[in-house]
């Protein structure tokens, strides 16, 4: 499509290219920055903070005992499975300026999906948090997993106050269940020991594979899709492109709710931030809402992403609308639809708009995005990132109008290089260079595109993607299951919710069982909420579940 509509949609002074060779690696952005902006503050977490300055001191740290405890070398693979806490960018960092590639892990996962992303990947070393650690201990012998790096909640918040937390959440909220792994090496130990040897510069090259992030599959278990030191620094110019004139160099502060695992906050909020040497506020468990108020009222932020549903829990958090709004810019939402109340309602509570976007794992996310002069909320996803092209391809595979439905291709330097060991899957989706989303949208006369359906039967839960086939291999697991079909449905609370329609082999199975049945082989985001019992599922004539008359 051309681009002519742009010069009229686009904010004043956002260029519509961006040079994806800008920085040769992340690595070479990191160092930088962290001298350039050394005394700004970089993270802060629970009241603690580390500067960029020291931030680049205890990367490099942990990157030497990588590289000379560990004997990892560029190319291997570190998974990193914690929460949003101050050892996550310093892992992080470390792991990118050894030349590794990182694997994101959700902490949340069952042993079943863990045994799965850390053997897929071939990841060689582990940072953990303990409170997961009986899950690893679990798999660990099914994977190629060497190395096992232990950390607690409080261990990058001080010798005293750190020492508190750890042990109170281990014995009196005993929220760290027992576990063993041998060999094991305790993360502040291995910072100790690692600020006593050399780092050795690593030569990467945007080429480079900096990231293995896995997301869910239309058929099977999740990918791994393989985001290069170029993919990246494309999407982090891309995002920064689209709110120029916004930030101001060391005046911002960034609250991070979503976990840094995820590619959303990963590039928005961690990445992103860096060129401006900007702060970012780690919220460890959003969850706790008033939790989550009252640790933010304590600062002037500048800036926020989330999802719809972390919007309108804050949104419905008593004190919420008492805190001080002076210095929030923008809120970005992606990750799932933005409903309208509660855009409105955040514009009138905030004084600021909140920025709908679009994106996908394959692409670092960012695709699209509104424009930062929006005046109001508008129902789209805004307009295609610097450097980027899209197509509405028809069902007969041209182009569609203006205004027709088509499915999305995207093209540009942030469109990943393919699913690790999965050939066929990237054939599938990658087309000469151009990545097939499987989600339809439309686009106006103005160049704003709107998506209106799923091609693919995902179901997105706060955000998160969850694949009806993954449910349905699960649930016929269990003996007493003949088939099963799974949708998804509304929800106020999570955008959508999984509902399964089971067949029973058992006729004594109930609803609970299923429950219990999935507790222990899905994380909660991918749990059914919902189950109906049917005498038979509706099916092609070559026996194809028809889920589509399951959702009427």
């Amino acid at each position: 499509m051309e681009k002519i509509w742009l010069e009229k949609s686009y904010p004043p002074g956002v260029e519509f290219e961006i040079d994806p060779e800008k920085y040769n690696s992340l690595a070479d952005l990191f160092f930088k920055y962290t001298k350039l902006y050394e005394n700004n503050t970089a993270f802060i977490n629970m009241g603690a903070s580390i500067s960029y300055q020291e931030l680049a001191e205890q990367a490099t740290d942990f990157a030497a005992y990588l590289q000379q405890d560990l004997g990892l070398v560029k190319g291997d693979k570190f998974a990193i499975m914690i929460p949003n806490l101050l050892q996550y960018p310093i892992a992080l960092f470390a792991a990118l300026i050894s030349g590794l590639t990182v694997v994101n892990v959700n902490p949340l996962y069952t042993a079943r999906e863990l045994q799965h992303q850390l053997k897929d990947s071939g990841a060689k070393g582990i940072l953990i948090l303990e409170n997961f650690a009986h899950v690893l201990e679990a798999v660990i012998d099914k994977t190629d997993i060497n190395h096992v790096i232990i950390t607690g909640v409080g261990d990058r918040l001080g010798k005293l106050k750190g020492a508190v937390i750890n042990t109170v959440l281990k014995h009196v909220k005993k929220q760290v269940p027992a576990y063993n792994l041998p060999n094991k090496v305790k993360f502040n130990t291995a910072m100790a020991t690692g600020g006593k040897r050399s780092f050795t510069p690593v030569e990467i090259v945007g080429s480079d594979l900096a990231f293995l992030q896995y997301t869910g599959g239309t058929t099977g278990p999740s990918k791994g899709a393989m985001l290069t030191h170029r993919n990246m620094v494309s999407n982090l110019e891309q995002s920064n492109a689209a709110t120029k004139n916004v930030y101001e160099v060391g005046k911002e502060i960034m609250i991070t709710a979503l976990p840094l695992y995820h590619v959303f906050a990963l590039t928005s909020n961690c990445l992103c931030f860096i060129p401006f040497g900007g702060a970012n506020l780690l919220i460890t468990n959003p969850r706790d809402m008033p939790g989550f108020v009252k640790e933010i009222s304590k600062y002037k932020f500048t800036a926020i992403t989330g999802v719809n549903t972390l919007f309108n829990a804050l949104l419905h958090t008593p004190g919420f609308d008492k805190l001080d709004f002076s210095a929030l810019k923008l809120g970005f939402a992606g990750g799932m639809a933005v409903q309208r109340p509660v855009a409105e309602l955040w514009e009138k509570v905030t004084k600021t708009r909140l920025l709908e976007g679009y994106g996908l794992t394959e692409c670092c996310p960012l695709v699209t995005m509104s424009p930062y002069n929006q005046k109001a909320y508008n129902g789209t996803i805004g307009l295609p990132a610097s450097s980027t092209d899209i197509r509405l391809i028809g069902d007969d595979g041209e182009e569609v109008a203006i205004g027709e439905p088509g499915e999305m291709w995207v093209k540009g330097p942030q469109v990943m290089k393919g699913y690790h060991n999965r050939q066929d899957a990237t054939d599938e989706v990658l087309k000469d260079g151009w990545l097939a989303t499987g989600d339809i949208a439309t686009m106006d006369d103005n160049g704003y595109f709107r998506i209106v359906d799923r091609k693919k039967d995902m179901i997105i839960v706060s955000g998160f993607n969850v694949f009806p086939n993954e449910i349905e291999e699960v649930i016929v697991m269990h003996d007493g299951v003949l088939e099963a079909a799974a949708i998804g449905v509304p929800c106020d609370s999570t955008g959508e919710m999984v509902k399964v329609f089971i067949v029973k082999k058992d006729p004594n199975i109930d609803e609970q069982t299923i429950f219990d049945h999935c507790h222990e082989m899905l994380t909660n985001y991918k749990r059914p909420k919902l189950v109906e019992f049917l005498t038979e599922l509706p099916k092609t004539n070559v026996g194809k579940v028809l889920r589509k008359e399951l959702r009427t």
